[in-house]
């Protein structure tokens, strides 16, 4: 099995900055490509952010410039480093594989409000 972990989130201001964590259970978390979605209320859930095993990098248009991915192999960890936060990033932010996804966990929210 597979557990993923979503952590870090928060209350910020807008032009604020935000480091999530998402902590992966399991020997797999290298063989995969893994991304970073967001859900916000009455919206489907959105990739923001993906990272290949050879440590490339995608991000949404709405994303790119402000926010950076990036994985721990030794650690079974991969973070979100957001900065520029604005209000329109407000949502649950979960972790999963990008092509093979596992159960969702329980995500972590993130507030971008003054």
């Amino acid at each position: 099995q597979v557990q993923l972990v979503e952590s870090g989130g928060g209350f910020v201001q807008p032009g604020g900055s935000l480091t999530l964590s998402c902590a992966v259970s399991g020997s797999i978390f290298r063989f995969y490509t893994m991304g970073w979605y967001r859900q916000a209320p009455g919206k489907q859930r959105e990739l923001v952010a993906t990272l290949t095993t050879s440590y490339r990098t995608t991000y949404a248009d709405s994303v790119k410039g402000r926010f950076a991915i990036s994985r721990d192999n030794a650690k079974n960890t991969m973070y979100l480093q957001m900065n520029s936060l604005k209000p329109e990033d407000t949502a649950v932010y979960y972790c999963n594989g990008q092509s093979v996804q596992w159960d969702w966990g329980q995500g972590t929210q993130v507030t971008v409000s003054s």
